[in-house]
């Protein structure tokens, strides 16, 4: 990791919490025992400082875009590397990025721990933020175990301003590493509140640490200590935790400007949409062209086998070939003809539909599984977009024949993907217009992203029920997923929604996930802790089926290569096999 003036560099900019009083910032390198960490205001000027080294693009503030690494979305950027395979390796920049940030939050927090434990101040106001800081460190700790194995473990005891020429640890094992997460997650429970005054809202809650524990008990496959810790949560087994789904899926991936969730169990928050705010870069991703006139945009893209994973609105599978015999086979040829029209060349209106039938394919995305078209623009449907001056814009998405016409320009009436691709466009996640106003920086996404939220958290659970054999109460929890989006539930009467065992409710829950979670980065831990990650890479292709670009499956790819500059710096290092 690097020295004392990239943790300034990292730390300098602070984001505050949503609602958060105005806290006074002082730099790292001014942080000593005789100017800091004397009242409670310095400790709460800690703690927020761990948050913006949290959401920082390279730390937590990716997360959306793991899921180009799997099967439910495909893309250029910034995983390449590992999403495709082919120079997947220890000098990939990912790699070494998401290691060093890391590290960089579990050194800020132990400063946190160091200092604050000692400060003579109330305990009651000490205990939390040690609470945030073990919760941090936890988490941080748990994202390498899950990318790395095991690594070089430092507490508090290590004070990186002064041993940074000596921060050589060798690695410690998968268990050690895991064993010192619980311990910190169990402390932070013990000290972490139920809740936070309104003015504190987003930082992290007992409810939090419950929740992360469990995924580590979950992720380690000790199901019944997973199921407590989900249980506690989910049926306030202790505590009144307040949480509940928000009524509107939709909506829930739609949380600025004040507007909050009882789903939300930790998330990063954004302030503002603009220049001055702080907020995640999403939309520079997820985006399209007409995002808020996006120079470089769809750098990440829903994969085909998320959209035809939606089913229809009775539960039954989605299946093209009963749209239009012979598509699944088809060459892109074939599909053209299916989907495709032609448009004028100023890009202003569709001047033949060609052999399309347009109403049949609006119904085959409209008549499925709701959070398809909340997640995903597809073909023909509309997104408000902005024209070249930034002003609002209705567009359409259509495939074109480009034998036959224009090509779409996102300056005009419809949509352009950057890359060529004939893909489909993410809507979870993107501002509508300019939200009256409030939006005017399309690297700045306002909304609240979910790093933990009661949805997954109750997914999780069912997956713990079914795999000690509990599979009506896995159904249970399975269901309630369903409910809120208008979907039949499991054992609801049609023979297509019956589980007959644990095999098939196992594929159900990794289904739904998929479903449930997509576009928020989750999908790709699940498949490297379900070892599927081999039989779900497959070369990425659009809508017509054309290649868009190869992957490259190796089983050295399951686990991540040490960064090859951390062991140019740290000998004690040894490399993870295959590497």
């Amino acid at each position: 990791m690097k020295g004392r003036n990239i943790i300034i560099a990292l730390l300098s900019p602070i984001m505050l919490l949503g609602g958060c009083e105005d806290l006074d910032y002082v730099r790292p390198d001014q942080l000593s025992e005789s100017t800091f960490w004397k009242t409670e205001e310095h400790a709460k000027q800690g703690a927020v400082g761990l948050y913006s080294a949290m959401m920082q693009s390279w730390c937590f503030g990716l997360e959306f875009a793991f899921d180009m690494c799997t099967d439910i979305a495909d893309g250029v950027s910034p995983f390449a590397d590992i999403s495709r395979g082919t120079s997947f390796a220890s000098t990939s920049s990912a790699v070494q990025n998401h290691w060093q940030y890391l590290y960089e939050l579990v050194h800020r927090s132990n400063t946190v721990i160091r200092n604050v434990s000692a400060m003579s101040i109330e305990q009651s106001s000490i205990d939390p933020i040690i609470g945030e800081a073990k919760f941090m460190r936890a988490m941080a700790y748990f994202r390498m175990l899950n990318c790395w194995g095991g690594v070089p473990y430092y507490d508090e005891s290590c004070d990186i301003e002064k041993e940074f020429s000596t921060v050589t640890n060798e690695r410690s094992t998968e268990k050690e590493i895991r064993q010192h997460i619980i311990d910190d997650l169990t402390d932070a429970i013990s000290k972490l509140p139920v809740s936070w005054p309104d003015t504190d809202y987003g930082r992290i809650t007992k409810g939090a640490a419950y929740a992360l524990r469990g995924k580590v008990y979950l992720f380690n496959k000790e199901w019944e200590k997973a199921i407590a810790d989900f249980e506690e949560v989910v049926y306030n087994k202790h505590n009144d935790y307040g949480y509940a789904l928000h009524p509107d899926y939709e909506g829930l991936f739609r949380l600025y400007n004040g507007r909050r969730s009882k789903e939300m169990i930790f998330a990063i928050q954004s302030i503002d949409g603009n220049v001055a705010g702080y907020a995640l870069n999403i939309v520079g991703y997820f985006g399209n062209k007409s995002t808020m006139r996006l120079i470089a945009s769809n750098l990440i893209v829903p994969s085909t086998k998320l959209i035809d994973l939606y089913e229809k609105p009775d539960g039954q599978p989605f299946d093209w070939d009963e749209v239009f015999p012979g598509y699944n086979e088809g060459d892109s040829d074939f599909r053209r003809k299916c989907l495709a029209v032609a448009i004028n060349d100023a890009s202003t209106e569709i001047t033949s539909v060609l052999d399309c039938d347009t109403a049949k394919v609006i119904a085959a995305y409209n008549d499925r599984d709701p959070r398809l078209c909340w997640n995903v623009i597809t073909p023909f449907s509309h997104y408000l977009g902005t024209d070249a001056a930034s002003v609002p814009m209705d567009k359409q998405f259509v495939i074109v024949d480009p034998t036959k016409g224009g090509s779409p320009m996102e300056a005009q009436a419809f949509i352009r993907n950057s890359e060529g691709w004939n893909s489909y466009l993410w809507r979870k996640w993107i501002p509508t217009g300019n939200l009256d106003g409030y939006w005017g920086e399309y690297n700045r996404t306002p909304y609240e992203f979910p790093l933990i939220r009661l949805g997954d958290v109750i997914l999780m659970l069912s997956e713990a029920y079914n795999e000690v054999g509990e599979t009506d109460k896995a159904i249970v929890e399975f269901n309630k997923i369903r409910e809120r989006v208008g979907m039949p539930g499991l054992n609801s009467g049609p023979a297509w929604m019956a589980v007959r065992s644990q095999d098939e409710m196992r594929e159900r829950i990794r289904d739904e996930r998929a479903r449930e979670l997509a576009g928020e980065g989750q999908r790709y831990w699940d498949l490297k802790r379900w070892g599927i990650l081999k039989e779900t890479v497959k070369d990425a292709r659009d809508i017509l089926g054309d290649l868009m670009y190869e992957r490259a499956y190796q089983p050295r790819h399951e686990i991540w290569p040490i960064p090859f500059v951390e062991m140019e710096r740290n000998t004690n290092l040894v490399q993870n096999e295959g590497w």
